[in-house]
């Protein structure tokens, strides 16, 4: 049962919300009250009776307190994924108890935007914690012949991609089977999930500058008309 001091019967645990035997809980209806005169002046009826009131307070108090069940911030951490499946939604168990309550909490919102992307968007953004887009071709088929096989591929109409920053702390399968209840049924699905980390830069080789080319020797000037070798004389 759910410890709610609010009406008596029972106190806070350490952190102001648990479901636990309460000792000496006093029942609001003990049996014996409701015996006919004759039977409440018999001590023997009145003590067997009051076992069966030490059974029945639990379930009295549990009764008191079913509010209490039906709010996100107060009810046990393990009723808190039943409260989750009446609004169609899928919780993580491993979550943090207050997290878990904070999405469960947002569960009107999202059942007002449920089988549109937006909504699934949403579902999956606060399942993961990353950043979701939903691509969809939004195209149709149809045939004029009736019974006839519909004409293009049979491939996804609806892609799921989350970007987190580890891909790896993500949980494949149960982010599959929560976009599976999520979507409309007739569609089919894939998911990605990939790295929100930028793409590290291509390394660049180093510019190593070429070596300066050897200049040519420079050519000599052709001799002047009087600098020409006189022509030998004959012998």
């Amino acid at each position: 049962m759910i410890q709610v001091a609010s009406n008596g019967h029972g106190a806070l645990n350490g952190n102001g919300h648990g479901r636990a035997a309460v000792k000496s809980l006093v029942s609001p209806h003990p049996l014996g009250g409701y015996l006919p005169a004759l039977y409440q002046e018999d001590q023997l009826a009145l003590a067997w009776l009051s076992g069966l009131d030490d059974v029945l307070a639990p379930i009295f108090s549990s009764i008191d307190n079913f509010d209490a069940y039906l709010d996100p911030g107060l009810a046990p951490a393990d009723f808190l994924d039943w409260l989750a499946t009446w609004m169609g939604l899928v919780a993580d168990e491993t979550w943090p108890v207050e997290r878990r309550r904070a999405f469960v909490a947002s569960a009107s919102e999202l059942y007002r935007m449920r089988g549109t992307s937006k909504g699934l968007a949403a579902h999956v953004q606060i399942f993961s914690g990353g950043k979701v887009v939903v691509l969809e071709h939004g195209a149709t088929v149809w045939s004029a012949t009736s019974g006839a096989p519909l004409p293009g591929s049979s491939g996804f109409d609806m892609v799921v991609r989350v970007a987190v920053s580890d891909p790896s702390t993500v949980d494949a399968a149960k982010l599959d089977a929560l976009v599976a209840v999520a979507k409309p049924a007739h569609l089919a699905h894939r998911v990605e999930v990939v790295s929100s980390a930028p793409a590290p830069a291509p390394r660049r080789r180093p510019v190593v500058p070429a070596a300066p080319e050897a200049e040519p020797p420079a050519e000599e000037p052709p001799p002047a008309d009087g600098d020409s070798p006189a022509a030998p004389e004959p012998g």
